[in-house]
């Protein structure tokens, strides 16, 4: 009744507010100024606290209306929070999708440009590729390289009457074993030889270069090329005597690919530079004989099932030019400038022109070697059966059924060499025959 009697304004009440004791709290606010004064009848409290009812799940709860009014604020900013944030959220993820695309395509480019030769020997670990280099430690295995006048001379006359390429070069020699091919190398001009090898053997060269006074020029390097560091950025020339059986048995190429796509300089040359793979029909009844009807009675005894092991390695032998029943036919050519890794798994098909009459009891390959690039005396050999022997010989694939021909008659078929998963110094080769059917797979290891 305050309001009644003095007639504050906001001002006073506010003030009144503040003092210690309030001054409606006297008694002669009790009484009513007007009769049935309508401010008598109005529960302001109520007013204050004016409630709103709410649905849940499990029962209605009720809120006084300026807390609903907040939490229905607060709900607001939550939403629009919300979709700030799922927008965000939606961005973020575009970017990763991005991010994850961007990467993708920085590592494949990496594996395919910046270390395009990397494969599965690269790969190996030492103690994995340690029987393989193992094999290279004994003399008697370099006694026969040396030994093999078509190799070795080859590689002497390729460098020694091409010395201009030689003369004041950075030259690396991988797989470099006595340290033959460093030896002309330096003698052909060279600024500096590196000479690398895995395998003990490099040890025996150490001696044979100081033996030679070649030290000051051939500097030696144990270890695989694939983990060692040159004492250089950049060779000129690189040098190897890489070839395995059916030429690429062993997959040393790789490693060649490797040391080039790692040090050869923009210009620089990789020697050999050129190969070729080819095939040819070979027959000779008794020695198919010999080998795969021989298990048809064994003292009296049928071994059948064994004859199928025999038609699935391929051997490497002496081919007798004499059983050379066909026109070869190119299946494979390398230019070890060029070449990549993936490349050397490959597919071709193969047409093989009868020279005479006679039954086709199995299919020789061999490979021919050229050093041509800015070469004024070219240098050229041949593993082929009629050709010089040499200790890499030819590779022999028998047919378990034989193909019988006329003069002027095609064998014709697909070839497909690749490496032994398990082992990719081996090969897989499969040869499909059209004119019978026949699909052979053989191992090379």
């Amino acid at each position: 009744m305050i309001v009644r009697f003095q007639n504050p304004s906001p001002t006073d009440i506010s003030d009144s507010c503040q003092a210690k004791e309030a001054p409606w709290d006297n008694d002669q606010y009790l009484q009513p100024v007007l009769q049935d004064d309508p401010l008598l009848f109005y529960d302001v409290e109520e007013w204050t606290t004016q409630s709103v009812a709410m649905e849940t799940e499990d029962s209605d709860i009720t809120l006084p209306g300026q807390q609903y009014r907040a939490l229905l604020e607060r709900l607001h900013q939550a939403e629009a929070r919300s979709e700030v944030t799922e927008g965000q959220l939606h961005d973020a993820l575009k970017d990763i999708d991005r991010l994850r695309q961007t990467a993708k395509s920085f590592i494949l480019s990496d594996q395919h440009a910046l270390r395009p030769s990397h494969g599965a020997v690269a790969q190996l670990r030492e103690d994995e590729d340690a029987a393989y280099f193992s094999s290279y430690s004994h003399f008697s295995i370099h006694m026969d390289m040396l030994q093999d006048k078509v190799r070795t001379e080859s590689y002497r006359d390729f460098i020694l009457t091409n010395q201009h390429l030689f003369k004041d070069k950075v030259v690396l020699d991988v797989g470099c074993g006595t340290g033959i091919l460093s030896m002309f190398a330096a003698r052909a001009g060279a600024s500096q030889v590196i000479a690398v090898d895995q395998s003990e053997i490099i040890y025996k060269a150490m001696d044979i270069v100081r033996e030679n006074h070649l030290d000051h020029i051939i500097k030696l390097v144990k270890g695989r090329v694939e983990d060692i560091q040159l004492p250089v950025e950049k060779v000129d020339i690189i040098i190897s005597e890489w070839m395995g059986y059916f030429l690429l048995f062993e997959s040393m190429l790789d490693t060649v690919l490797y040391a080039r796509d790692h040090w050869l300089a923009p210009n620089g040359s990789v020697y050999p530079d050129r190969c070729t793979l080819s095939l040819v029909a070979i027959g000779n009844a008794k020695m198919h004989s010999n080998r795969v009807a021989f298990w048809n009675d064994v003292y009296g005894f049928k071994m059948t099932c064994m004859r199928s092991d025999v038609t699935r390695e391929g051997s490497v032998e002496e081919i007798d030019p004499e059983t050379v029943m066909s026109e070869p036919s190119l299946i494979k050519m390398v230019d070890c400038c060029s070449v990549s890794v993936a490349e050397l798994d490959f597919t071709a098909d193969f047409s093989l022109t009868a020279t005479r009459d006679g039954t086709c009891t199995g299919i020789g390959g061999y490979f021919d070697i050229m050093f041509e690039k800015n070469c004024k005396n070219k240098v050229y050999f041949s593993t082929a059966p009629n050709c010089m022997k040499t200790h890499w010989k030819q590779t022999l694939f028998l047919l378990e059924k034989p193909v019988e021909l006329k003069q002027g008659d095609l064998l014709s078929g697909k070839i497909s060499v690749k490496k032994n998963k398990k082992d990719p110094r081996a090969l897989v080769v499969r040869i499909e025959i059209t004119n019978t059917g026949q699909v052979l797979d053989f191992q090379l290891q």
